[in-house]
């Protein structure tokens, strides 16, 4: 559950220094870059522990996938909320089918 939390908050993190100046396109691209920089680096405060905690319970292709999860879920409420996009439904089924293609990756066959 720790591993998850830090992936969350690591997600939360990175969706805002990927995206957060889509909305304001008037800045100087230089300062759009150091300040993504910075909110990166808090990315990486969580990511790392995150990584290295949930590789004792995980394989590395199983916290990929969580991360990946967790990561379009960050991003679509960040779409949905910061930049009023529309959720439409083939974005659902898309991640309809990466939660499938979780289940395939987390069976143990």
């Amino acid at each position: 559950m720790k591993t998850i939390l830090l992936l969350t908050i690591s997600n939360i993190f990175m969706t805002f220094a990927w995206y957060w100046h889509l909305k304001d396109t008037q800045e100087k691209m230089w300062k759009i870059i150091f300040l993504s920089w910075g909110i990166a680096f808090f990315e990486y405060m969580f990511m790392i522990p995150a990584n290295r905690i949930g590789y004792r319970t995980f394989t590395a292709f199983e916290l990929k996938t969580i991360q990946e999860i967790i990561s379009l879920s960050v991003f679509t409420i960040f779409a949905v909320w910061y930049l009023k996009e529309e959720l439409k439904w083939n974005y659902i089924v898309g991640f309809v089918l990466l939660i499938l293609a979780a289940f395939f990756i987390f069976k143990k066959w």
